[in-house]
């Protein structure tokens, strides 16, 4: 559904086109220290306005409905709202029967009747992921109250298959089409024992987390796919001391599904943007009948260009809600 977690839960709202989208955070430890200005660096990251991003804009400031006073966290249910200015619905009117090939325009029709906010992609959008970022902010706040050493950093390595981020989105304007990329997030000072298998394991939660990302369509951790094609004795980290620290990591910071004291390392790909102004072939459910069709509207040539503070809050989110987990102190003044 729209939630995840289970001490640290987070709990997404809004359409793309509505009034507002936001964040629901549960979980937070009372005192938590979480004035607006500390949301403004990430919100700004996450922001559009660079080369080949969208040019819709907006100010994305924090609104906090409830659970903070006083600038700190009470121990209540956080949510925080940030309001929708500058749509442009009209857009999305036009091509209401030609559904975007790539896109949730024709599974979300059929699953919910029709009855879906169309416009912009509804709850389908990227836009959801303000909130995320959101509580990402205050997921980095808990680490830090834990531990000073903790740190979650997302970069991106690849664009069009370039590792020039400038070079590849030049393929996509020289295309007038899209582009995808290949993200990678790296968690420096996280304890031992992070992690509940099976099916919480570091590795299974990070994973679910990083797809609910809008356009990731895979994800690989340390060597990944490359271990297919290792011997184990060249895949195996050998243990240097007792506080777990390997000569390689090719297992990424992650054996058995617990963290072993190293970096945590893991990469995720990133999808063209489906809407492009390339024609392409769709389906215009209103006749049945298959036509050319372009996107109009305001959208990004390369979604991953915004993407890695995203990644960065649903790995702070994940971790957060591990430490919970793991029985570390009910209250953090932060």
């Amino acid at each position: 559904m729209n939630s995840f977690g289970r001490l640290f839960r987070v709990h997404i709202f809004g359409e793309s086109h509505g009034p507002e989208v936001g964040v629901v955070i549960d979980g937070c430890p009372a005192g938590l220290s979480l004035p607006a200005d500390d949301f403004t660096p990430d919100m700004e990251r996450r922001k559009s306005g660079a080369k080949g991003t969208t040019p819709r804009k907006e100010d994305d400031i924090p609104f906090f409905r409830s659970g903070v006073f006083n600038d700190k966290a009470t121990g209540a249910p956080i949510t925080i709202a940030f309001e929708n200015n500058n749509t442009r619905s009209g857009d999305y009117e036009k091509q209401r029967a030609t559904p975007r090939p790539g896109h949730a325009d024709f599974v979300a029709h059929h699953k919910y009747g029709g009855f879906e906010d169309y416009r912009g992609g509804g709850h389908f959008s990227a836009r959801l992921t303000t909130g995320i970022v959101a509580a990402g902010v205050v997921a980095k706040k808990i680490l830090k109250a834990f531990d000073a050493a903790i740190e979650v950093e997302a970069y991106i390595t690849e664009v069009a298959g370039e590792s020039d981020s400038e070079k590849g989105l030049q393929k996509a304007i020289d295309a007038k089409d899209s582009v995808g990329g290949i993200i990678e997030c790296r968690v420096k000072g996280l304890p031992i024992g992070l992690g509940e298998p099976f099916f919480d394991s570091a590795e299974s939660l990070l994973a679910h987390a990083a797809f609910a990302i809008p356009a990731v369509r895979g994800v690989e951790f340390g060597t990944g796919f490359a271990a297919a094609r290792m011997f184990g004795s060249q895949h195996n980290d050998a243990i240097l001391n007792a506080d777990g620290h390997t000569a390689t990591n090719h297992a990424g910071g992650i054996v058995g599904g617990i963290t072993n004291g190293n970096d945590v390392v893991y990469r995720i790909a990133i999808k063209p943007t489906s809407s492009t102004p390339k024609e392409q072939q769709t389906l215009n459910w209103d006749t049945n009948t298959v036509e050319t069709f372009s996107v109009k509207g305001r959208h990004d040539l390369c979604v991953a260009l915004r993407a890695p503070v995203i990644l960065e809050a649903m790995t702070a989110i994940v971790f957060a809600d591990l430490l919970l987990i793991e029985g570390k102190p009910a209250r953090v003044i932060g």
